[in-house]
């Protein structure tokens, strides 16, 4: 599996740029990549006003939507990241999984960040984390502050082999954002991948560095070219791992 991570200085609340700097990523992708990763809201940024919310947000056949899917066809890959997304008179950090068969996934975030407005001005989401089924492997994807929650990332019985990560994470948390992902691939035995902004907006400044994945023990296994990660995972060693070192096997079963 060949995964692509493409972090983007988002323009506050220009979906136009933003739009054009995902297909300018997509244009220089190598062939042969089965997923690319963009940040979370990716196309508009964090938006602190309602009013301009609801001009910016977008239900999930919107034309942002509409692009990832013509674009997910085209390079024959697999897009996540996330979206300012409205259903009714709510507004959702909604990430997606759109795949090139026209298959897609949706998930709200659960974890809305109580230290800004995020979590008055947005719906949480009640569903649990997904799990798509993608060339032979089990994916998952959370949003930026969920992966500060283990209960919630909990890799029960293996039922995920890549966790996927759109964030919006400033660099003055850097040090808590990269032993997070360390920790979090560790304690489930697989490979996280973190698509993180670059740039600055209100909220902090942002570097391309906390782009980056680490494999089922920890080990950061990001290359780096033309201002985009790309990892080639196997699933061959992460399941020969884990049945030598089976800590999946003494889990805690609970339910959330």
């Amino acid at each position: 599996m060949k995964v692509t991570a493409i972090p983007l200085d988002i323009v506050w609340s220009d979906k136009s740029e933003n739009m054009f700097a995902v297909a300018n990523g997509l244009s220089k992708i190598d062939k042969d990549v089965d997923i690319v990763v963009l940040p979370e809201l990716f196309s508009t940024g964090f938006i602190p006003d309602r009013q301009i919310m609801s001009s910016a947000a977008e239900t999930n056949n919107g034309p942002t939507m509409e692009a990832l899917r013509c674009w997910a066809t085209l390079y024959n890959v697999a897009i996540c990241g996330s979206f300012l997304a409205c259903d009714g008179s709510n507004f959702y950090n909604r990430a997606f999984f759109i795949e090139p068969s026209g298959d897609e996934t949706f998930y709200d975030k659960a974890h809305l960040f109580g230290m800004s407005n995020e979590s008055s001005l947005l719906t949480v989401g009640r569903g649990p984390i997904p799990v798509v089924r993608y060339r032979g492997w089990n994916i998952s994807f959370i949003v930026c502050y969920d992966l500060r929650f283990p209960a919630w990332c909990r890799n029960m019985d293996c039922k995920y082999d890549l966790m996927l990560i759109p964030a919006n994470w400033p660099t003055s948390r850097q040090y808590a954002w990269n032993h997070l992902m360390i920790a979090r691939a560790i304690e489930n035995q697989a490979y996280y991948v973190g698509c993180n902004r670059t740039g600055s907006d209100d909220y902090g400044e942002y570097s391309d560095e906390m782009t980056f994945a680490v494999d089922y023990v920890g080990k950061d296994i990001s290359k780096r070219e033309n201002g985009m990660v790309t990892v080639m995972l196997d699933k061959d060693k992460m399941g020969s791992y884990r049945e030598k070192f089976p800590v999946w096997r003494d889990n805690d079963h609970f339910s959330l």
